[in-house]
C-alpha cells in the first residue's frame, strides 16, 4: 500500500501501488497528472507561510530602520516614545530576570520604570554610523538603571551588604562541610577574624533585612490571610482583662467616698498626679491633701480587713 496525501482536501487517500500506473493511463484521461499537478501546487502553496514570514521580518526590520533615520532627522518626544514601545520588551525581560533573585519587598514595577528611564538615554545616546544592534547596546544601559535604583532604594551601605554576604556564604559552606550549624569560633577563623569581630558583624548583620508587615503570614480558608502584622505581639498594648480589673477595683476603693476623696484616689492612684497638682485642681492646700489622702487610706484599710476573707476566696 502506499500512501498519499491529498493537500487539497485534507484528507489521507491510500492507493494501491499495482494500480498507481493504470490511474495515470488506463484512468480518466490526464488524472495522474492531474493530481501530480495538484501536489506540485499544494507543496508550492505549503512553503508560502515562511516566504510570508520572512516578508514581514523584513518589513518590520525595515520600519524600524526608518523610524531611526527619521528620529535622528527629527527628535521629537512622539518619535521617541514609539521606539521605546518597541524596545519595552526588553526593559520586561531584563526586569523579571533581576526581580527573580531579589527578596521580597522589592516591586516588578519600580523595576521596569528605572529600566523605561534606561532605555530611553539609551536611545538618546545611540549613534547609528557605528554599525552596531541597538538591543546589543541599550541592554547593559536598562540593567545598569535597574541596578542603580536598587541601590538607591536600599539603606544598608554596601559594605555592610558585603560584609553579611561574606558571612552567609562562610556559614553554609561549614554546614554542608560539618553537617551541622558552625560555632561561633569555627565560623569567625573560617572569615579569618575574630569572635569579637563576628560579633560586631551578626550585629550589622540583622539590619540588613528588612520585613513587610503586610506580607503573607500563611493562606487560610477564609477570604482574609493572615498578615505578619496579625501575629506581632504589641507589648504596649493595654490588656483588656487588667483594665477590667481595674475599673472594678476602682470602684470598690471609692465606694462610700465623698467627692473631693473619691477625686483625690483616681487623681494619684490613676493619673498619678502629685499632692500639689491635686489641691491646685481642687482648690485645696497641698497639706489639706495629704490629711484627707491618710485619712482615706485609714479608711479603706479597715474596710478591706472586714473582707479579707472574700478576696482569699
Amino acid at each position: 500500500m502506499l500512501d498519499r496525501t491529498d493537500l487539497t482536501q485534507g484528507l489521507s487517500i491510500r492507493v494501491p501501488v499495482g494500480k498507481a500506473s493504470r490511474v495515470g493511463s488506463g484512468g480518466a484521461p490526464g488524472e495522474g497528472s492531474a493530481l501530480h499537478s495538484a501536489g506540485q501546487r499544494d507543496h508550492a502553496g505549503h512553503g508560502s507561510p515562511d516566504i510570508r514570514e520572512d516578508s514581514i521580518v523584513t518589513q518590520v526590520e525595515t520600519d524600524v530602520q526608518a523610524l531611526w533615520l527619521e528620529y535622528r532627522e527629527r527628535p521629537t518626544v512622539e518619535l521617541r516614545n514609539r521606539l521605546v514601545e518597541r524596545y519595552l520588551p526588553l526593559v520586561k525581560y531584563n526586569g523579571e530576570r533581576i526581580w527573580a533573585r531579589l527578596p521580597d519587598g522589592v516591586e516588578l514595577d519600580d523595576l521596569i520604570s528605572a529600566g523605561v528611564f534606561g532605555l530611553m538615554d539609551a536611545i538618546d545616546a545611540f549613534d547609528l554610523t557605528r554599525g552596531v544592534k541597538f538591543e546589543t547596546y541599550c541592554v547593559p544601559r536598562i540593567r545598569g538603571a535597574m541596578l542603580d535604583e536598587l541601590r538607591t532604594m536600599d539603606w544598608v551601605p554596601r559594605l555592610v551588604r558585603s560584609k553579611a554576604s561574606k558571612m552567609e556564604d562562610a556559614r553554609k559552606t561549614l554546614e554542608a562541610g560539618l553537617g551541622r550549624p558552625p560555632r561561633p569560633d569555627e565560623l569567625a577563623a573560617r572569615l579569618g577574624i575574630s569572635v569579637e569581630q563576628l560579633d560586631q558583624y551578626v550585629g550589622e548583620a540583622t539590619a540588613v533585612n528588612l520585613v513587610s508587615l503586610n506580607k503573607k503570614w500563611y493562606e487560610t480558608d477564609s477570604y482574609k490571610d493572615v498578615r505578619e502584622i496579625d501575629i506581632l505581639e504589641d507589648k504596649k498594648a493595654e490588656d483588656p482583662t487588667h483594665r477590667l480589673q481595674n475599673r472594678d477595683l476602682m470602684r470598690l476603693v471609692t465606694r462610700g467616698l465623698n467627692r473631693n476623696e473619691r477625686l483625690i484616689v483616681i487623681l494619684y492612684y490613676y493619673e498619678e498626679m502629685t499632692m500639689k497638682e491635686i489641691g491646685a485642681t481642687l482648690n485645696l492646700s497641698e497639706s489639706r491633701v495629704s490629711q484627707m489622702h491618710s485619712s482615706i487610706v485609714q479608711r479603706l484599710q479597715a474596710h478591706l480587713a472586714k473582707r479579707k476573707g472574700e478576696f482569699n476566696n
